[in-house]
């Protein structure tokens, strides 16, 4: 059995975040219900029509490439991409073919330099579906003409977990850049790998695999089509270069078709649309317009705020949630803080917003109420446990904190007199436990700890707490 190197490139297109349609006015809305409404006489392909680019996208396209440290020449056009499908009106596609928008580029993914061949601008198509137990077909056009961008990689990626994290983290920029949604489940995000496998440094043939629609599938279906694959030639066969389909439900690939050349489209010049010219000074505007992008924001988040990797990954893969910290923590420099404001942001307030956002108009609390919440905490004004209730308080009413603490009487009890009398009464009734502690056993204390946070309803002072525990034992 011989063993072989996989190559595999990625094909990816999503769907841009527009009003309307890549060359009309209709409406670009993916949540739209009815079938067939957003359509009209130019999306539809009807004889004497003519398009008209959108803009935005040309911009959101022009911006993801700069993203991803392409080039963008100054000269671009459309062409036409010949093909007949039912989901097609046209007959033909308007695509870009030997002059795309964004040349080049590369993406780091876990510390490997994956290069970009190109990312270019086309329309996307309808939507076919099949009823259950019927012998037809269906076709919305809902979908048909909506702007769709292309990035295609070169075949430099060495595993099906390394395809996986490089569509992860391309989707996290395109949602930093607001570009798309990029959301895989509604179809904003559709995922293609040609993959090929070899002994020697020479690419074998390539086999391109469909309906990749989710992540796991990216990897499931990859890590397949390599198993596959090397099963046939360790078997004496050839493998044949060919498009296949992924059966999520069988975990199998499925051949479709045999694989197109780009001369089977008969590019030409789209000729009712104007080649584009790009000044030096529209390029710079866009590129004012790139935020700064999860890789960099990984490392300022490290050196800046000193947080755990698995803390920092959090707040960058969430980027409201990471925005919201830095309003929280705009003045503080204690790190004891920042990891405190970290921690309470990414476990507790996650719990209690259950996937809504901290930018939601019903969201009540100010960074300035969380700020003064964690300085609560901080000085040893509340415990860990009575935080938890004056956080709930505070998301379901936007209350000011000490206002909560005040009215509700949750202040933490730090007299040593008033929380002896409690010890004393917790080491009275529970004899037992006591009697484990004097052998030895470390977490009798904590059950006298406990105890007695219970009779004072969470408003003892842990730590003084057990510093008398300690001292009465002995």
């Amino acid at each position: 059995m011989k063993e072989y190197q996989p190559a595999i490139g990625l094909e990816i297109h999503v769907e841009l975040r527009t009003k309307s349609k890549m060359f009309c006015s209709c409406a670009n809305d993916p949540d739209e219900k009815h079938p067939n409404f957003n359509v009209c006489p130019i999306c539809m392909g009807h004889p004497g029509t003519l398009p008209v680019i959108n803009e935005e996208a040309l911009k959101k396209v022009i911006k993801t490439g700069l993203a991803l440290n392409s080039s963008i020449p100054e000269y671009s056009k459309f062409d036409r991409k010949n093909y007949f499908y039912p989901d097609l009106p046209k007959g033909y596609q308007i695509s870009q073919y030997d002059a795309p928008l964004c040349q080049g580029g590369f993406l780091n993914v876990d510390g490997r330099k994956i290069d970009i061949t190109r990312v270019h601008l086309e329309e996307d198509t309808g939507r076919l579906m099949h009823p259950a137990g019927t012998e037809y077909s269906l076709v919305d056009f809902n979908r048909a003409g909506v702007p769709l961008m292309e990035l295609v990689t070169e075949p430099d990626i060495a595993s099906a977990k390394e395809a996986k994290a490089f569509a992860e983290e391309l989707r996290l920029i395109l949602r930093y850049l607001g570009v798309s949604d990029a959301d895989m489940e509604k179809g904003e995000m559709r995922v293609e790998a040609n993959i090929s496998i070899s002994n020697d440094k020479k690419l074998g043939t390539k086999v391109e695999i469909k309906n990749l629609n989710s992540f796991r599938s990216v990897e499931y279906g990859i890590n397949y089509e390599i198993e596959r694959q090397s099963k046939l030639l360790n078997a004496g066969k050839k493998v044949i270069q060919e498009t296949r389909g992924w059966d999520a439900g069988k975990e199998v690939t499925v051949s479709q078709r045999k694989k197109e050349s780009s001369h089977d489209y008969r590019y030409f010049p789209e000729p009712d649309l104007p080649p584009l010219q790009f000044k030096t000074e529209d390029i710079k505007k866009i590129r004012g317009e790139v935020p700064e992008l999860p890789e960099a924001k990984r490392e300022r988040f490290k050196k800046e705020y000193g947080l755990e990797c698995e803390d920092v990954e959090m707040l960058v893969q969430n980027k409201n949630l990471g925005g919201y910290f830095e309003k929280v923590i705009s003045e503080a420099s204690d790190a004891k803080i920042i990891k405190l404001c970290a921690n309470y942001l990414i476990t507790d307030l996650q719990s209690l917003l259950q996937g809504a956002s901290v930018t939601d108009k019903d969201f009540k609390i100010t960074p300035e109420d969380f700020a003064e919440f964690i300085g609560l905490i901080a000085d040893g004004t509340i415990s860990s446990k009575i935080a938890k209730a004056v956080l709930q308080e505070m998301f379901m009413t936007g209350g000011d904190p000490s206002n909560i603490i005040e009215e509700k009487g949750l202040s933490q009890i730090t007299g040593e007199k008033e929380i002896e009398a409690v010890v004393r009464s917790v080491i009275d009734k529970n004899p037992q436990a006591v009697d484990d502690y004097k052998k030895g056993k470390g977490n009798a204390l904590q059950f006298l700890v406990g105890k007695v946070m219970q009779d004072t309803r969470g408003k003892a002072s842990p730590e003084i707490t057990g510093q008398l525990l300690k001292k009465l034992l002995s």
